[in-house]
């Protein structure tokens, strides 16, 4: 298991974007925080309103995005416009090469979204987008899985070996999360609340990297929003 406590994470504050850093990103640099297994980047980004990324280029790299709040606006040189909002997720596939840009929709309000960028199972493949909204398969206490390889279940597709789901649970709820490809490792955040992972106290934004295991065991202690990043060991 390793710890990812919240307070520990790297931090920039631009002004019209203040970040907080799990991984090395940007300003920020710590030998032991490079990834974990194929995850490479997790951002925790408040953007002011009006504000935003402009267009920039990507190769490579699977991005994925989760409005926790507010929404955003995305742009890309596929021909890609859309606005991804609370309960919906975007990703994609910069394989080849891509640019994009990304805005917070509202003028006025701050939106806060997680950036999650993974390495790619193959290289250089065609560039893809796609966003979905799953307010609809959302339940209490249940987990709802939004990224896979496997479309089967009605995610969006992924160029990797990873599965990304996302929960809200109540207080003293128990759950076991069964790895679903061997061999994967398990990156849980807490996005909101305190849950108990293996014995280790969790509270918001502190996150447990958990692997050579096939299963793990959670506990909430409050009513918490979890996400949960399955991912190859690299």
């Amino acid at each position: 298991m390793i710890f990812y406590p919240a307070n520990e994470r790297g931090y920039d504050d631009k002004g019209w974007l203040k970040a907080n850093f799990t991984f090395n990103f940007g300003p920020y640099y710590h030998p032991d925080k490079i990834q974990f297994g194929a995850l490479r980047v997790l951002n925790d980004d408040i953007i002011e309103g009006g504000k935003g990324f402009d267009t920039h280029p990507h190769d490579n790299m699977e991005f994925i995005t989760i409005p926790i709040s507010g929404s955003l606006v995305h742009r890309d040189s596929m021909g890609n416009v859309s606005v991804v909002n609370v309960g919906g997720v975007q990703v994609m596939s910069a394989g080849s090469g891509v640019s994009h840009s990304e805005y917070n929709y509202s003028k006025t309000e701050s939106a806060n979204t997680l950036k999650i960028r993974l390495f790619p199972k193959e290289k250089d493949i065609t560039p893809r987008y796609a966003q979905k909204c799953f307010l609809d398969r959302f339940k209490l206490n249940e987990l709802t899985t939004m990224v896979s390889p496997d479309t089967a279940c009605g995610a969006l597709w992924i160029n990797q070996d990873a599965i990304i789901s996302i929960g809200d649970f109540e207080a003293g709820q128990q759950l076991k999360y069964d790895v679903k490809i061997p061999g994967n490792g398990v990156y849980i955040f807490i996005i909101d609340g305190t849950a108990n992972i293996n014995s280790t106290t969790l509270n918001k934004r502190d996150a447990l990297g958990v692997y050579d295991t096939s299963s793990v065991s959670i506990e909430t202690e409050a009513k918490s929003r979890l996400l949960f990043i399955e991912v190859p060991m690299l």
